[in-house]
């Protein structure tokens, strides 16, 4: 498509696929001990990053998240939010840019949505707001809440490029 990389076209898409984001991250959430939440933002991060690439999962998938728990009365998390799903988001996309077909990339890259999610907020909640010992008991909710995300974002992706192969054009 001619003018799928116009600035407009990347803006509309970020600015869409942000609020698929927050939707998702809004839309259910499971509290936990230390005062977070557990929710599906993963699936919408997966699916955008699989499916739109690592600059929009990027994008999409750190703002989504933060302003989510802006709007949702957690601004304390926001910054936590914003980087590891922002991370998390292009890490994946990246690997699976070159060869999106490929299952031992999806595989890897599923791997490395775990790593990044749980990780990161036990890194970042541990060292910024509630110290490691409570941010340890977090570490399976975060593995959970990112492996269901692969486990439906990317089939979600799958099925979208093949039912309208020319959403690839709109990756980037």
């Amino acid at each position: 498509m001619k003018n799928s990389k116009s600035p407009a076209i990347r803006m509309s898409i970020i600015a869409v696929t942000t609020a698929i984001v927050a939707v998702f991250t809004i839309a259910i959430r499971i509290p936990t001990p230390v005062g977070g939440y557990v929710s599906l933002c993963d699936v919408a991060v997966t699916f955008v990053s699989y499916t739109f690439g690592p600059l929009t999962g990027l994008i999409a998938g750190g703002l989504g998240t933060a302003i989510s728990d802006l709007l949702g009365g957690f601004g304390q998390w926001a910054p936590v939010s914003f980087s590891v799903h922002g991370l998390e988001a292009l890490l994946i996309a990246l690997i699976v840019r070159k060869n999106p077909d490929s299952l031992s990339l999806r595989i890897l890259s599923a791997l490395v949505a775990v790593v990044v999610v749980a990780g990161g907020y036990f890194l970042l909640t541990g060292a910024f707001l509630i110290g490691f010992g409570a941010a340890l008991p977090e570490v399976p909710a975060n593995i959970v809440q990112s492996a269901v995300g692969v486990l439906f974002g990317l089939p979600l992706s799958l099925a979208v490029r093949k039912a309208y192969r020319k959403i690839d054009d709109f990756a980037w």
